[in-house]
């Protein structure tokens, strides 16, 4: 029961008892006073009719004796009256039905008033003439008492109905601050931090209400200097000096998370010469200052294509990684780059379309981050050789589908369910048990299996997305995976899913359908959220309503703020494979990214957030990152394995 129901039931419960005091004492009072109203009363006619009737008793008159007690019977006061001649015993009898009108008969029952007589002998003399006796009528001071107390209780219960309305309102006003502290105290427990709240009048509240908003401003404190923490580490361990632009360590990290999935993209390399003339004309500070107004330009006015990092990795060369990009994309990024560097060579003073080259690699099926380097450094060499400014890697990768033919067997792979499904496996750090399984699938194509490493890129160019993600999750039902194990199982959504509202109205439906929507749990890429974040809110409010659960992928890979986790409050995030990566040789690298994988798991064990640690390889990688604690890790240590479809009960 909340306070201000306690209040109010102690107040109205100390009213009632006041006001039924009031009402029992009055009652009491008023009965005493008609039983001693109606003995008075008695009393009085009985003498007043003695000395009438004397009289007439002495002479004998029969028939005015007879009109004298008729004249006061008959006002209705008395229930009987009797009158008895004592010289011949003759009896006179006048009785008055008892009838109680606007009175209930239980009231009447209760038998308040005992009966009342009064008997008086009529004397002349030392001579005794009658015997008279008069018995009061009931029916009046059960009417008075009635009236009496109904009038009273009706004001009392008026007063007592004004009275607390008036306390109703009058304390809920007095509480309102503590309803606010309340409210404002859970939201901080939601990792919400609000403006403060403005102080109440009564100095008891004005304390608490205090006390709250400075401990939401340390807290508040706290998970800021930690967002800061993680920002710090970043900038500090993956960031250029000069340039502000990412380093090489950057870059290899993002390499080697964006080749781990499936996608498309390319790569360039650009190596700048005529950035040392600078340095050898007019000495570093200039060229430094060139630098940073060229990773300016770059970042600024480069086509802003999907996740493109721009990453200084020496003195005069730069990579462009482009990771949503085909290669008409690739080519327009290409020459965009190259007016933008003679642009800069001009305002150097520097003759155009000279000492500085670029090398293009396009992504292809299985190439290692080693092999893409590679390819683009020998596209330089050849530019660099021949004294031109670009030159593309071709590698003779047949394609075994044309684009449009991809688009045919991906819609009737969607349309008629030709997917395979696997899992894998995410373990508890703690007790290796499994918390859950995510979902991968292939593709069956004229009886043969197609990884989704070969048809996912084509997923996302033909904007099948969504369509996929329905197909997936009509699946789940249709095989009827959720009752193959206890453990929820994970989906990857799409970009595109995010920021359709039909797909949303499509899950919401789906969830609804569903006999156990917590088993069921969806992950959201990082990079869709931060572009999206507002899409994403909705679609994350959508899958709570319908009682699943979320998650965030490839957290950490985006370089910018974590404030969104404490809008988003997922159940669960798995740090990006890029700050997971593990090499035996190189042990200053793996203690940075264990750094920064601490800072993350700090940040969401505050705001009550499962972490999940991916790309784990073998049992030493595994003992490398346990220290940090995270919930859960996955990884090729238990890679996925068929899903056995159960025909649906």
């Amino acid at each position: 029961m909340t306070l201000f129901n306690q209040i109010n039931s102690l107040l109205f419960g100390l009213f009632l008892l006041v006001m039924s005091s009031l009402l029992y004492f009055q009652f009491t009072e008023t009965k005493d006073f008609m039983v001693n109203q109606m003995e008075s009363d008695l009393n009085n006619a009985s003498t007043s009719l003695s000395l009438m009737l004397k009289p007439h008793l002495e002479t004998g008159d029969m028939a005015t004796a007879e009109t004298l007690v008729n004249v006061i019977f008959e006002g209705g006061f008395y229930r009987k009256v009797s009158l008895t001649w004592l010289a011949d015993q003759q009896e006179q009898v006048w009785e008055n039905p008892i009838v109680i009108s606007d009175v209930p008969q239980w009231f009447t029952d209760l038998d308040l008033f005992d009966v009342q007589s009064k008997e008086t002998v009529i004397t002349s003399g030392w001579l005794q003439l009658a015997t008279l006796k008069i018995e009061s009528n009931p029916a009046i001071g059960y009417r008075e008492l009635w009236r009496i107390m109904n009038d009273t209780a009706m004001i009392l219960s008026a007063l007592f109905l004004i009275s607390i309305l008036l306390l109703h309102v009058r304390l809920k006003a007095i509480l309102k601050p503590l309803h606010e502290v309340a409210v404002h105290a859970r939201e901080i427990a939601e990792r919400k931090f609000n403006p403060d709240m403005p102080l109440p009048k009564t100095t008891e509240l004005s304390d608490v209400v205090g006390a709250i908003n400075s401990m939401s401003r340390q807290l508040k404190q706290v998970f800021g200097a930690l967002d800061n923490e993680v920002s710090t580490l970043k900038h500090d361990k993956f960031f250029d000096a000069v340039s502000q632009l990412p380093n090489r360590q950057y870059l290899v990290g993002q390499l080697n998370s964006w080749l781990a999935g499936p996608g498309f993209g390319g790569l360039l390399l650009a190596k700048l010469d005529w950035l040392e003339d600078i340095h050898s004309k007019y000495g570093f500070q200039v060229r430094d200052e060139t630098i940073r107004v060229l990773a300016k330009q770059m970042q600024e006015t480069l086509p802003q294509h999907e996740e493109c990092i721009i990453a200084r990795i020496s003195n005069t060369e730069f990579v462009f990684l482009v990771t949503k990009g085909e290669h008409e994309q690739i080519t327009e990024y290409l020459q965009s780059l190259i007016r933008l560097i003679n642009q800069e060579m001009l305002k150097a003073g520097c003759e155009p379309n000279r000492d500085f080259a670029i090398g293009v690699t396009e992504r292809t099926v299985k190439v290692t981050r080693a092999e893409l380097l590679s390819q683009a450094d020998n596209a330089l060499q050849n530019a660099i050789s021949q004294n031109k400014v670009s030159s593309w890697f071709h590698v003779n990768e047949q394609q075994e589908f044309s684009r449009e033919e991809w688009r045919t067997r991906l819609t009737n792979a969607i349309s008629n369910n030709q997917f395979l499904l696997q899992w894998q496996p995410i373990q508890l750090t703690e007790t290796d048990k499994v918390m859950q399984r995510e979902i991968y699938c292939r593709l069956q194509i004229e009886n043969e299996i197609v990884k989704a490493g070969e048809f996912m890129p084509y997923i996302e160019r033909l904007s099948l997305g969504k369509q996929l993600d329905c197909c997936l999750l009509e699946s789940i039902v249709a095989q009827n995976i959720l009752n193959l194990h206890s453990e929820p199982v994970a989906v990857n959504l799409a970009r595109e899913s995010l920021t359709d509202p039909e797909f949303h109205t499509w899950l919401a439906s789906y969830l609804q359908q569903l006999t156990s929507p917590e088993l069921v749990h969806f992950e959201i890429p990082e990079s869709g959220i931060t572009g999206n974040l507002q899409a994403s809110i909705d679609l994350c409010e959508i899958i709570k309503q319908g009682g699943a659960k979320f998650g965030v992928d490839n957290c950490g890979r985006q370089m910018g703020s974590l404030n969104y986790l404490q809008v988003l409050k997922p159940h669960y995030i798995k740090l990006d494979l890029s700050l997971s990566a593990y090499d035996h040789e190189e042990h200053e690298e793996n203690q940075q990214n264990l750094e920064l994988c601490r800072a993350l798991v700090n940040i969401a064990r505050g705001l009550e957030i499962q972490v999940i640690i991916t790309g784990i390889e073998d049992q030493e990688h595994l003992a490398a990152v346990k220290p940090l604690r995270t919930d859960g890790y996955q990884g090729y240590i238990a890679p996925p394995v068929d899903i056995q479809r159960v025909s649906r009960k």
